[in-house]
């Protein structure tokens, strides 16, 4: 592990390089630019609040804010969009970059590394324009705002043993990647980001606790919706799986690195 460290931080200019590389050319030859960056997400914040609190008035239990169903709603969908990118793209990020792999030398961990700087960018561009809309609509949660940072993290170390896990099995069977993008749909909609976990019957409310990405989105919305601390216990979980699957997805790497090539 101290090896891998110390190769990616040697390779950090390649790295680096890379994110604004693959940032830049999501916007080229457009007009715009990386306007589009904040336009595309203050538009979803604008169409959500607009349908769910003003046409809909949609309510949830405990929350009386005029907004309370369109930040619950924001902060599930920001926070599964950033777990379905890393997921997403990692599971394919071998197989796309293979005449890199076969042409140069370097740490082959290099290309997850990118995946989530350039996820993580793009969701702090979201999550700020999402931060601005709760201190102008007076919904800011104060002080469990800071919260939110350890949940994320949690949220990003699953994604990354899962995508890295992904990534590696998909280079020997094709199968996986195909698999894990319905597996992903289904996923999405038994997880609590349109709908509270409260409103579900006993039998499948005891289910859905079972499903990893519960608490941490469950978590986000306490947070910023509730505005209050989330429960830490429910959260120890899923810290551990997400533990356990970077373990795994790194051994994984580990034992399968000098054999990526060739079966590409």
């Amino acid at each position: 592990m101290t090896g891998l460290i110390r190769g990616l931080w040697a390779y950090r200019g390649f790295i680096s390089g890379s994110i604004q590389r693959e940032f830049q050319a999501r916007y080229r030859n457009s007009l715009l630019g990386a306007t589009w960056s904040i336009l595309n997400p203050l538009a979803l914040i604008a169409v959500y609040t607009v349908v769910f609190s003003q046409i809909m008035r949609a309510r949830l239990p405990g929350l009386d804010s005029t907004f309370g169903y369109s930040i619950f709603l924001c902060a599930g969908l920001i926070a599964w969009g950033l777990f379905a990118e890393i997921t997403g793209r990692a599971q394919n990020v071998f197989i796309e970059n293979a005449n890199l792999l076969k042409k140069l030398n370097f740490p082959r961990l290099c290309l997850p590394v990118v995946i989530v700087g350039t996820a993580a960018i793009n969701f702090t561009i979201i999550f700020a324009i999402f931060t601005i809309f709760l201190l102008l609509s007076g919904n800011f949660p104060g002080w469990p705002y800071l919260a939110v940072v350890p949940v994320l993290l949690v949220l990003v170390m699953l994604a990354i043993g899962i995508g890295v896990t992904l990534g590696v099995l998909n280079v020997f069977f094709r199968d996986v990647g195909q698999a894990f993008g319905i597996f992903l749909q289904f996923w999405f909609w038994l997880t609590p980001i349109v709908y509270p976990a409260s409103v579900l019957p006993d039998g499948f409310r005891d289910w859905i606790h079972i499903n990893p990405m519960t608490s941490p989105i469950m978590a986000l919305q306490d947070i910023l919706a509730g505005g209050r601390w989330p429960d830490w216990s429910a959260l120890w979980p899923t810290t551990a799986l997400a533990v356990a699957a970077c373990v795994v997805g790194f051994r994984l790497f580990r034992r399968r690195a000098g054999e990526l090539v060739d079966e590409l």
